[in-house]
């Protein structure tokens, strides 16, 4: 068990309740490479300016698409998401298009991502999930 299960377990998230898919989503990035490789999906895609957008400390987050993610992404990455989440492909698209402009977005307060973002995605789900419970 790593250690985002164990905090969401403490937590009382399920794979079902928001917090599971939302750790749900927080691995499946790290299996996927890590938020650089996800980021380089996305500009090899045409997608360079919304990417800019959730990096960008000046500007606010572009949104994106769920066609606009399974294009960058594939659909093979997305149904492996799809699985772990036990939803279908369309809206585990739908939840990506909504969480990882968040994600980028916090993991980059400076204006660009970190190389090592794999223990600041951790830090990150893990004040997510205090704010969700004490706020």
């Amino acid at each position: 068990m790593g250690l985002l299960d164990q905090v969401t377990g403490m937590l009382g998230g399920g794979q079902n309740s928001d917090l599971g898919k939302f750790q749900a989503i927080l691995t499946w990035v790290n299996q996927q490479g890590g938020i650089q490789a996800i980021l380089e999906k996305f500009q090899q895609g045409g997608l360079g300016a919304i990417v800019a957008s959730w990096i960008s400390s000046s500007m606010a987050n572009q949104s994106i698409s769920p066609a606009q993610i399974v294009s960058a992404l594939g659909s093979p990455a997305i149904s492996e998401l799809a699985g772990k989440l036990g939803l279908d492909t369309g809206t585990a698209s739908s939840m990506l298009a909504q969480y990882l402009p968040t994600i980028v977005d916090k993991l980059s307060p400076n204006g660009e991502v970190k190389a090592d973002s794999g223990s600041d995605l951790l830090s990150m789900a893990t004040g997510l999930l205090k704010g969700k419970l004490f706020s």
